[in-house]
């Protein structure tokens, strides 16, 4: 039946009228496929019912919202929309206008779609156990933070979001949402490439993100893995490679943070009393900032990661930090200056980082201009060696590797 079904559909699309498309959909039973023929498409289309909307693979199968509201909007579970190029949406952000918006339904498959020149991409609201993958999306052509969002998740849980490339977007936002699956998604000149805010036992893995305002930021959240990302110049004087704020029991594994003004931001986290966030095995390399911790942030476990090639390797900005308070062991630190005579790849001594109160670059944006400048770089090693006031005790590593 399907197959009879996708037949009289083409026919019927050869004749078309501009609401061809709504009137097939409206006119299908449900379970129905529409197998679209190559050609242009009228958007704002509506769909009430369970079905599956697959573009051809023989030529481009375009859906044109015309410049007003959004393209397609699904309220009913079950649909599958795969192999369309949807575009030209409207652009008013209080209407959320998007290329596809669903809300309310579950096991939905939005893929291997293109989407373009439209304000949000894919807005989900109230969606669970769905899958988004293997989407290509870009916004309009207007200003950064007026952009809408290329990917939302907004009180949905459960779903698979992945290989899903976000470039020339605004953010990628997960809210309220729980249980996802992030993963081998791609983000290039966004603002947020990934947005967590009062999300939890998301995992997020095998992302990569360049060339963003910021990589991944968790804010207000827990129960969180993020693990085999990586993040690569982030951009701005403030630009952020993986950002905590008040974010409880979180994994960072095995991630390559490089290139950033900060690698690994830390504020107010862990949030919760007697919780933990765990920062292991990462590759934090060549950023201005290594780690930065900002406000009350103690109870962090700092272990295995290779801190190499950093301006500075801690940076505390508050004297509230307690940046002490950290259990920081078994990292390697390209500038420790111990030996290892026993040869077990452990330092001798500890290694401990100092700031010193001589250190302006810290605390001012305009000098920061300068950091990695031979002038700056003097004015380091005299401040480390002829400090002029008592310097702050930052971080002890008790067992710093020598080697990698």
């Amino acid at each position: 039946m399907f197959k009879l079904l996708a037949i009289l559909c083409i026919v019927t699309f050869s004749f078309a009228s501009n609401n061809v498309l709504q009137n097939a959909i409206d006119n299908a039973p449900e379970g129905s496929i529409l197998k679209l023929p190559a050609g242009v498409y009228k958007g704002k289309i509506v769909i009430n019912k369970p079905l599956s909307i697959i573009g051809s693979t023989e030529g481009e199968v375009i859906i044109d919202g015309e410049g007003e509201g959004t393209v397609i909007i699904v309220n009913s579970s079950y649909v599958t929309i795969k192999n369309l190029t949807i575009t030209n949406s409207g652009d008013r952000h209080d209407k959320l206008d998007a290329a596809i918006k669903l809300e309310k339904v579950k096991q939905c498959e939005i893929s291997n779609n293109v989407i373009k020149d439209t304000l949000f991409g894919i807005d989900l609201s109230m969606v669970k156990n769905s899958i988004v993958s293997h989407n290509k999306i870009s916004s309009k052509d207007i200003e950064l933070g007026l952009r809408g969002d290329g990917l939302r998740l907004w009180y949905s849980h459960n779903n698979k979001v992945f290989k899903n490339s976000l470039i020339k977007s605004r953010d990628m936002v997960v809210w309220y949402s729980h249980g996802n699956e992030i993963s081998e998604n791609y983000g290039e000149q966004n603002r947020y490439s990934l947005h967590f805010m009062y999300a939890g036992k998301n995992i997020v893995k095998n992302n990569t993100y360049k060339m963003n305002s910021v990589g991944i930021f968790f804010m207000y959240s827990k129960d969180t893995i993020a693990t085999g990302n990586t993040i690569q110049s982030s951009l701005g004087n403030t630009g952020m490679g993986i950002g905590l704020k008040d974010v409880s029991n979180f994994t960072l594994k095995d991630n390559t943070v490089l290139y950033c003004a900060q690698g690994i931001y830390i504020d107010r986290s862990p949030f919760e009393p007697d919780t933990k966030n765990w920062i292991e095995d990462n590759q934090i390399l060549y950023n201005s900032e290594a780690i930065h911790f900002h406000s009350l942030s103690e109870n962090n476990i700092l272990k295995g990661n290779t801190i190499l090639g950093n301006i500075e390797d801690i940076v505390n900005d508050s004297r509230g930090a307690h940046t002490y308070k950290n259990e920081i062991v078994g990292n390697y630190w390209d500038n420790y200056e111990g030996f290892d005579r026993d040869a077990d790849n452990i330092g001798d001594t500890s290694h401990k980082v100092y700031q010193y109160a001589d250190q302006l670059w810290v605390y001012n944006k305009d000098v920061k201009f300068f950091y990695g400048s031979p002038v700056i770089s003097l004015l380091n090693f005299l401040a480390k060696l002829a400090p002029f006031s008592e310097p702050i005790f930052l971080i002890e590593d008790k067992q710093p590797k020598l080697k990698l």
